[in-house]
Parts: C-alpha cells; structure tokens; sequence
C-alpha cells in the first residue's frame, strides 16, 4: 500500500494529541489549538491509502530553532519504515536549524546516531494539589494583567528563539489558569496550570529565585481542586527545582532526555523550574 507523508490541517494536530493520549503521555484538553498556532506547517502526517498511521511535529521557531515531538506510528503499522520516513521528513523540514527534543533515556543511542547529543535529564514529578498549601500574597496576579511584550520579554531569557503566537494561544486557552510574581513592575517569575487528560500540569514554571518558584506553584495549586494531581516537569541541573519537588513531597514518574543537534542555545535554566511541554520545548 502506497504511504505518502503530508502536513497536518489544524483540525488533525487533534488526531496526533489523541495518539499521544494513547501512548500515556497526558496532553493537555486544549493542547492541540496552541501546538498548531506555534508553526502552522509544522505538523506531518502519514497516510497509507487514506488511513493516517504516523505523526510528527518539526516545529519552526523563528526560522533558525527547532523542536521535534509528537513522533508516533499506531501500533500496528509499526516495523514498515514509517517512523523512518517521517523522522527524515521532519529533520528535512528543519534543515539548517539547531533543533532539539525531550526523548525517553532508552532512545538515546538512536538520536546520537542522528547526530543529537545529551544536553541534560528531565524529569515528570507528580503529588496532590492539596500539598502546595500557602498563604497569598500581593506580589503574585494574574498572567492575564501582564502585559503580553513583558512576558513574550522573559520568555525569551529560558526559550531560545520567539514564539508569541503560541504563548498566545497558550496563555488564553481554556481550562487554565497562568500567574505572575510582578516587583517594581517587573516580571520576576510565572507560570500557567492546565486541565490535562489526567489531573493538572503546571508548565512553564519560571521564576527568579527558589521562593518566587515555590509561591507560584501554590498559587497555581489553589487554582484546582485538592487532592487533584499536578504534574510538574523538571529540568534535573536545576538543583533548585529539584529541591522544590522534594519539599512538596512530588514523586517521579517519567523521564525524558532533552537533546541538541547542533550547539545547544543559550538558556537561563536555573530560572525554570517547569518546562512548557516536552512536544515543544
């Protein structure tokens, strides 16, 4: 059967956050509408006659830094050379970029001999919200009162390249909730929490210091019912983050290797204590 590869229309980027589901990875409800805004090309479907098969994202930020994710065959299409095909076609979309990705630890062999290198470990930390318990305070307000070029502003300093038109969507979607640590009028650190297929994950998580972090997680924890889970994803050489996992007591439950093919870019990561998505960097 003849399988062609194709870029996605925005209503099937759902097709690949369903197939995710499937493979236990718990997107997002509203993940899908953000991912497609981000680069609009930049999501590959295969096909083979008319039944999808396989996906992959190779998103473009800026036209110079990329981020593969979403890289899924069905099951039982696997072992044809589908992922094969839509592996090439992804890193062909990302030709003269440096691009990066979050892939299991077991797969790094695989990456390496796609010329990535291990730039550093993450991991997915898990607890109920209720254990985030903290008194308010007026520093912390919501995102939606941050004006959107300051945010954009301290995006930039842990994210390498643009990408406004996600942060957006992101920060607007439904089912969320996002905060700031404003001082003097500056942004000092925030973050946004999400309905997700199961419990709540908080991603980005940025802050300036160790209490700023740990205030914006409660914060953020009041926002969902106690007791319900909260899922944090942790750059581990950020010791600081790593500590506030385990004051609140957070269980690892998942890891992943962030990986580069090409120089690895500039990044302030001991100001993230969560990582927006492992599909998008």
């Amino acid at each position: 059967m003849k399988c062609t590869i194709r870029p996605m229309r925005e209503a099937e980027v759902a097709l690949a956050i369903e197939w995710a589901a499937n493979e236990g990875w718990n997107p997002g409800l509203h993940d899908a509408a953000c991912f497609h805004a981000a680069d609009p090309g930049g999501f590959l479907l295969a096909e083979c006659g008319d039944e999808p098969v396989g996906c992959i994202s190779a998103v473009s930020y800026a036209g110079r830094f990329g981020f593969i994710g979403l890289y899924i065959v069905r099951p039982e299409w696997r072992g044809r050379g589908i992922g094969l095909r839509l592996w090439t076609a992804g890193m062909r979309r990302l030709k003269d970029h440096v691009v990066g990705l979050d892939g299991v630890p077991a797969q790094q062999d695989n990456y390496r001999r796609s010329g990535f290198a291990l730039a550093w470990n993450n991991a997915r930390f898990a607890g109920p919200a209720g254990r985030a318990a903290q008194a308010p305070t007026p520093s912390i307000v919501p995102l939606a009162g941050v004006p959107f070029e300051s945010l954009c502003a301290d995006d930039r300093r842990v994210f390498p390249a643009p990408r406004d038109a996600f942060l957006r969507c992101w920060t607007a979607m439904p089912d969320a909730t996002g905060r700031a640590w404003v001082a003097d009028g500056a942004v000092a650190g925030w973050g946004l929490i999400r309905r997700c297929r199961e419990g709540h994950k908080i991603g980005p998580l940025v802050a300036d210091t160790p209490e700023i972090a740990s205030a914006l997680y409660a914060a953020l924890c009041a926002q969902v019912p106690a007791g319900d889970t909260v899922y944090l994803d942790v750059p581990l050489p950020n010791a600081a983050a790593a500590a506030l996992t385990q004051a609140l007591g957070l269980q690892c439950v998942f890891e992943t290797a962030r990986m580069y093919a090409g120089p690895a870019p500039a990044c302030e990561l001991q100001r993230v204590y969560g990582i927006t998505s492992f599909e998008l960097g």
